[in-house]
């Protein structure tokens, strides 16, 4: 059965994006961009992307995918992506892009079918995350901690949990991050 793996970076204060929904703080971090071999093998057991709407924003802008979509598999390969969102954005050319609209629970079996025996990947953001949470689909917190403060922004998952819902199943030390993993208790 697939997990649904929330894995992200955040600030020490708790913020994935600025005020402006801005990564650049993740990219001024030695290491912010990414692709260590731990990495590599958890995308290695990723079948299918999910992702809100500002999170596909950025990276399309960041990036400027929609004029080098060739860009695309860089970031995630051919794995299916799954876009949370209410308005409407432009797919990726190429890409297995699919937009959904409403809650998490109306596309989970097909998220879960076309992932296979691998893992669902929430790329982002916060919300989205917590949509999960709240529908008990969330299995894992995978969050990298960066030594910057952004005072306000994007909050990294805007739920409240008590510490009867969190099993911390890891440490680890990459670089400049703090990689913290957790267990999601239903």
């Amino acid at each position: 059965m697939a997990r649904v793996i929330f894995y992200t970076a955040t600030t020490l204060d708790g913020y994935l994006a600025d005020e402006a929904d801005s990564l650049d703080w993740l990219f001024a971090v030695p290491g912010g961009e990414g692709g260590d071999a731990d990495f590599q093998t958890f995308l290695d057991g990723i079948g299918v992307l999910v992702q809100g709407s500002t999170t596909y924003q950025w990276v399309l802008d960041h990036e400027d995918l929609i004029a080098h979509p060739e860009k695309w598999p860089a970031f995630y390969g051919p794995r299916p992506t799954w876009v949370f969102t209410t308005r409407e954005l432009p797919a990726v050319p190429g890409a297995d892009v699919r937009f959904a609209a409403g809650p998490v629970t109306d596309y989970w079996s097909q998220i879960r079918e076309a992932a296979g025996h691998l893992d669902v990947w929430v790329v982002g953001g916060g919300d989205l995350a917590g949509q999960f949470v709240d529908a008990g689909l969330l299995d894992e917190i995978r969050v990298s901690v960066a030594p910057a403060t952004l005072g306000a922004g994007r909050p990294l998952l805007p739920r409240r949990f008590g510490a009867d819902r969190l099993k911390l199943t890891d440490v680890r030390r990459n670089g400049q991050f703090a990689e913290l993993t957790y267990a999601v208790r239903s």
